[in-house]
């Protein structure tokens, strides 16, 4: 059953705001939190990046901080990244904007002086990175005496890089009353001891995932040499309607793209360098079958939600198992079976051979050209009967 944000007590002006972005039911995560959000409660949310989080600690968040005064920060969203810093910050600013309340990410890499300027004209609400946020407030250019309302957003990523003392140095110095909302793709370990710590009597929710595993989808292998790599992706892409092709960096996704284009296939790259506007109009067009190929960075996939991809390309193989399961299961939704496939070099064969081994994936690497005939087919082909 649907949930609108206007039953869950969401106000006229920021449903509105929603609805003319074409948001009008809540995702599983927001209609379980924000009614609790709203009642004042500490919130302990259990979900994976791309399930809808923003909104369920952005909208409490906006529309609490609005009752109160105008000049201080009152609400602080706390994130590991600069990219998921600016994807927030995006998401958020219009919902705060129509209650009048300042808005501004604050993240490592971009310039402090214009930060502190904007500090100083007055900022309500501060969506930032831990370690810029220390900086700032160890030169005294941000105050948090007046922050009613904490979000830490993906715990479980701070804890693997490391952020959490920094995040409680922070929280430490939040002395007066305040409300906090945690969100995590896992609550264990020391993302646990953090609810312990700093949550009063949490009230807890957790979107139940549906696990990727490997028989969802079909597995090719394919030895490809680098000088033809571009052009294997560009005959495997004339094949499919709607391809996802995943490299490991910003600077190869935007490098892949420009040459798959020269190759006649509709491509754009998507990944955190690029401003919300490009990025949310590639995916537009990807959605709409605009362009055939969308070529990503793993943390920019991470929020995007497309049916309907027929397959899924591993331009550079994954760094574990893991990676290789959440990549590949973009293609194996809505009941429907996938393809993935991984283009080896010769000189990562002995790592993909590895993460076979974990994913319990008895299929030969193939030696494939870019004129091979089996590229048209590759669902259709079977590299077992080779």
């Amino acid at each position: 059953m649907t949930s609108l944000f206007a039953d869950l007590g969401v106000d006229r002006q920021l449903v509105d705001v929603l609805a003319a972005k074409g948001i009008e039911s809540a995702f599983p995560i927001q209609a379980m939190t924000i009614a609790d959000a709203l009642q004042g409660r500490d919130v302990c949310g259990k979900a994976k990046t791309g399930s809808g989080k923003t909104l369920a600690f952005g909208i409490p968040t906006v529309q609490q901080i609005s009752k109160g005064p105008r000049g201080d920060v009152a609400g602080l969203i706390m994130v590991p990244t600069r990219e998921l810093a600016t994807q927030v910050f995006e998401e958020l600013a219009p919902l705060a904007e129509v209650h009048g309340l300042r808005s501004l990410a604050v993240y490592g890499g971009a310039d402090i002086e214009k930060q502190i300027k904007q500090l100083k004209k007055g900022v309500e609400l501060i969506v930032a990175t831990p370690g810029r946020m220390i900086d700032l407030l160890e030169r005294g250019d941000v105050k948090v005496a007046a922050v009613s309302y904490v979000v830490i957003d993906e715990a479980d990523r701070m804890a693997d890089m490391g952020f959490l003392p920094q995040v409680e140095w922070i929280l430490r110095r939040i002395e007066g009353d305040h409300q906090t909302l945690l969100f995590s793709a896992t609550l264990d370990g020391a993302v646990d001891t953090l609810v312990t710590r700093y949550q009063n009597d949490p009230v807890r929710h957790e979107v139940e995932e549906e696990e990727v595993t490997v028989e969802l989808m079909a597995h090719r292998f394919i030895t490809v040499h680098e000088m033809d790599r571009e052009k294997v992706v560009a005959a495997i892409v004339d094949s499919a309607h709607r391809t996802m092709v995943f490299c490991n960096t910003k600077r190869a996704c935007d490098r892949l793209s420009a040459s798959l284009q020269k190759l006649g296939v509709r491509s754009e790259p998507i990944h955190g360098d690029l401003r919300q506007r490009q990025r949310e109009k590639a995916l537009a067009r990807f959605a709409d079958g605009e362009i055939s190929a969308l070529v990503a960075t793993d943390v920019a996939a991470r929020g995007i939600h497309v049916d309907e991809v027929d397959m899924v390309i591993h331009f550079d193989p994954p760094d574990d198992h893991k990676t290789y399961l959440h990549r590949s299961g973009r293609t194996a939704r809505a009941g429907e079976k996938g393809l993935a496939v991984t283009l080896v070099l010769w000189n990562q064969e002995l790592d993909v051979k590895r993460m076979q081994k974990r994913l319990a994936l008895d299929i030969p690497i193939v030696e494939v050209f870019s004129n091979d005939e089996r590229l048209k087919d590759l669902a259709g082909w079977d590299p077992q009967a080779e």
